[in-house]
C-alpha cells in the first residue's frame, strides 16, 4: 500500500474454491454478471482495458500492474486515480476477498466522499459477486444502487 494512511477495505468470504472466485475478476463473461456491464478484454498484467457502465455512460479506463494467480490483482483506475488491490485467501468455507482502494489524491470534503463511495462500492460489488457464484443469481445490485427513471 501507499504511504497514505487513508484507504477503503471491503471484504467478504464466497463460498467457492479460490480458482473459481479469481476467474470471476478476471475474466469479464463473469465480472459482467455483478459489476460492470462490459470490457475490454481479460484482466492481464500489464495491460490496461476498459470496463463500462453502460446504464450510467460511464467508462473506466483500468491499468493492471501485477497478477499472482489466486492470491492478487493490483489495479490502477478512476478519475482521479487510486490504486485497488483485490486480494483473495483460500479458506476452509470457501475464499477471502478483500477489496483495498487507496492512492487518493483528493482532500477534505472530496476525499470524504469518495471513501464513501468506494466503501459502498466495493461492498456492492462483493455482495453481488457472492449471489452469482454462489446462488447463480444476478440480483442487479450495480445496477438498482442509481436506478434512472
Amino acid at each position: 500500500m501507499s504511504n497514505s494512511p487513508v484507504y477503503v477495505e471491503a471484504q467478504m468470504l464466497i463460498r467457492k474454491p479460490i480458482q473459481e472466485v479469481f476467474e470471476a475478476f478476471v475474466n469479464p463473461e463473469l465480472t459482467t454478471q455483478f459489476w460492470f456491464t462490459k470490457s475490454s478484454g481479460k484482466l492481464e498484467e500489464g495491460k490496461t482495458i476498459t470496463w463500462e457502465w453502460e446504464m450510467y455512460g460511464v467508462k473506466n479506463n483500468v491499468t493492471v500492474h501485477e497478477i499472482i494467480p489466486n492470491r492478487l490483482i493490483k489495479t490502477e483506475w478512476g478519475d482521479p486515480s487510486s490504486k485497488v488491490d483485490y486480494e483473495f485467501k483460500e479458506m476452509e468455507k470457501g475464499t477471502f476477498v478483500v477489496i483495498k482502494s487507496y492512492g487518493f489524491t483528493q482532500t477534505g470534503e472530496d476525499l470524504l466522499k469518495t471513501i464513501n463511495d468506494n466503501t459502498g462500492g466495493f461492498t456492492t460489488v462483493l455482495d453481488g459477486c457472492k449471489a452469482f457464484l454462489e446462488h447463480g443469481i444476478n440480483l442487479r445490485l450495480i445496477e438498482d444502487k442509481f436506478p434512472q427513471e
